[in-house]
């Protein structure tokens, strides 16, 4: 069988610059646009930007939403502007459903600076079917620099707060309003249930499930067992998930369990067999992670760069929750204690 021809859709860079309202290239680029920008995109969810500059050139990496951070596919810096390019490819299917050819749709991001250290932002995608562009804005926050790395034999910690009490949901509600909450408790363990699936259809989304208090930086301890090829998470401040998943015997990833997510790859594998109940010691201290899985260190005191996908927001500095992600199968969790850090 011949395989889907790629059919890329061509956009010159001038008419790109145009249409986006720059209209020139500049003289001299404006490098205030390097470093890490929080984003909330058009739709309210959580994103982030960095813009680069290494050996001459500009380069880029993005957090739309969901998922995983990934490199932008072009940025160019103007007197006044920035454009970021981004392409994904389309399916095109014939009356059988059956894959015909794959066409490449590149959108684009512009951004200029708004009052202090914000970008007011502009995401241009053109419609599948090719006859227009949809248009939206959104904002950016600069975030400022990482500070130096903790010393954590310096940290005090507060009196632990049992986030569980094993009997039942008190503490805690489902992060979305409007979705089934699979969430019960058995047995002093805290379960979500999600129903089976019939074979290639997608399983029935439910809640998540967060702590109804926010914290700011804190330990927190906690044991977690995964089925079988299921998939949840421990949002730390309701921003930096902390993976949870089947990965046992996988190379190391920075999607494996205990990383933080597309961000952080464990730097050994620590993780369990699937149905066995395994310990998870994560610290979060100034924008920097420890995660400790079943007594073995794997990411010792590192830079959270940004909030990773299915983060509450992009603000780094305000206090959150601990969420549980119930929205990727079914997981158990218990003994689940929090020691804040005292200033």
């Amino acid at each position: 069988m011949k395989p889907s021809r790629v059919v890329p859709v061509v956009l010159q860079l001038s008419a790109l610059v145009v249409a986006l309202g720059t209209g020139r290239l500049a003289a001299a680029p404006n490098e205030a646009f390097l470093g890490r920008w929080a984003l909330t995109l058009p739709n309210g969810a959580a994103g982030w930007l960095e813009i680069t500059k290494e050996k001459g050139y500009y380069d880029g990496s993005i957090l739309w939403g969901g998922g995983s951070v990934l490199p932008v596919s072009s940025v160019v810096i103007t007197e006044d502007s920035l454009i970021v390019t981004r392409t994904k490819d389309v399916q095109r299917k014939d009356a059988s459903g059956k894959v015909v050819r794959t066409q490449q749709y590149t959108e684009a991001i512009s951004a200029k600076f708004g009052e202090g250290d914000t970008l007011k932002l502009n995401q241009l995608v053109p419609k599948v079917n090719g006859t227009a562009y949809d248009n939206a804005v959104f904002t950016g926050q600069r975030i400022p620099a990482l500070p130096a790395r903790p010393d954590l034999k310096k940290v005090k910690f507060g009196a632990p707060v049992a986030l569980f009490n094993g009997k039942d949901l008190a503490g805690w509600k489902p992060k979305e309003d409007k979705v089934e909450n699979a969430w019960k408790v058995e047995g002093g363990v805290l379960s979500n249930i999600v129903a089976k699936h019939a074979p290639g259809t997608p399983a029935k989304r439910t809640a998540n499930l967060r702590t109804e208090k926010d914290f700011e930086d804190f330990n927190l301890k906690l044991e977690v067992n995964v089925p079988a090829g299921s998939n949840s998470g421990v949002y730390l401040r309701g921003i930096y998930e902390i993976q949870v998943f089947d990965s046992f015997g996988k190379a190391l990833d920075s999607h494996n369990m205990g990383a933080l997510y597309s961000r952080i790859t464990p730097s050994v594998a620590a993780e369990k067999p699937a149905g066995e109940w395994q310990t998870l010691d994560m610290t979060l201290v100034d924008r920097h992670v420890t995660v400790v899985l079943n007594g073995k260190t794997i990411i010792d005191n590192q830079p959270a760069a940004g909030c990773t996908g299915g983060a509450m927001w992009s603000d780094q500095f305000k206090p959150g929750p601990i969420y549980l992600q119930g929205d990727h199968g079914t997981v158990s969790y218990r003994n689940l204690v929090l020691r804040p850090v005292v200033k």
